[in-house]
């Protein structure tokens, strides 16, 4: 049974996305700490991305594709992501609900908060265009999750014109760093992306898609400065 039906199963059974719901999901997964995790996590995504979409007055084609791609929806499945994504959509509570649950669960600026922003962040630029009350939005959400401002501007970095922002910005590193500091700290970033770091702390494999993007700029940003620092 993939995510997606288990959280319609979920809903169909009278649990709403929020409240309930998340003590429903840990209670229901009590014996599977994976399966709680990776069904918590999806079912926040997709109580914040829902939110986050209306954040600018408009729920774009686009913003709801991105949110598919994201997780690399299969097409049998696209029907029950649709209407999970429309509920949340509807849903009275607000978006600080959805971010309070799953920082409870996982713990506030816990990895896992930087995986939710960054796709967020990837679905707010699927129109080509961050908009200020999405701005404000994930700025606030970032806030809710425990990510420092400092967090919050190295993800937004991330995706908005990376190829031209300042590359230690995207790497979180400092420019009086030695080459030496600079390459463990790189390196570390590396390891830190790797998919299997991921799905150890509760990503679903669909979502592996932001570990893909997030690696690429971190290489195309150390690659800027070893440029700059002649660093081999």
């Amino acid at each position: 049974m993939s995510v997606w039906t288990g959280l319609c199963g979920l809903i169909d059974s009278g649990i709403g996305l929020v409240g309930g719901f998340a003590d429903r999901v840990m209670t229901f997964f009590a014996g599977d700490p994976e399966g709680r995790r990776e069904y918590a996590f999806s079912a926040a995504m997709i109580g914040l991305a829902a939110k986050m979409a209306k954040a600018d007055g408009v729920v774009t084609g686009l913003e709801v594709g991105a949110f598919r791609r994201l997780f690399d929806v299969p097409e049998g499945e696209a029907r029950n992501v649709e209407r999970l994504f429309n509920l949340a959509r509807q849903d009275v509570a607000g978006y600080r609900a959805y971010a309070e649950r799953v920082a409870g669960l996982y713990g506030k600026g816990a990895p896992m908060m930087e995986d939710i922003l960054d796709g967020l962040f990837f679905i707010a630029t699927a129109d080509h265009v961050v908009h200020e009350a999405e701005l404000a939005y994930l700025a606030d959400v970032a806030g809710i999750l425990g990510l420092t401002p400092e967090a919050f501007e190295r993800i937004k970095a991330r995706h908005v014109v990376p190829e031209e922002g300042d590359p230690y910005v995207l790497l979180g590193a400092e420019r009086r760093m030695s080459d030496s500091e600079l390459r463990r700290h790189y390196l570390a970033l590396v390891a830190e992306t790797h998919p299997d770091r991921f799905i150890a702390r509760g990503v679903p494999q669909e979502f592996l898609v932001i570990a893909t993007r997030r690696l690429a700029v971190i290489n195309a940003a150390w690659a800027r400065v070893a440029a700059e620092r002649g660093i081999r």
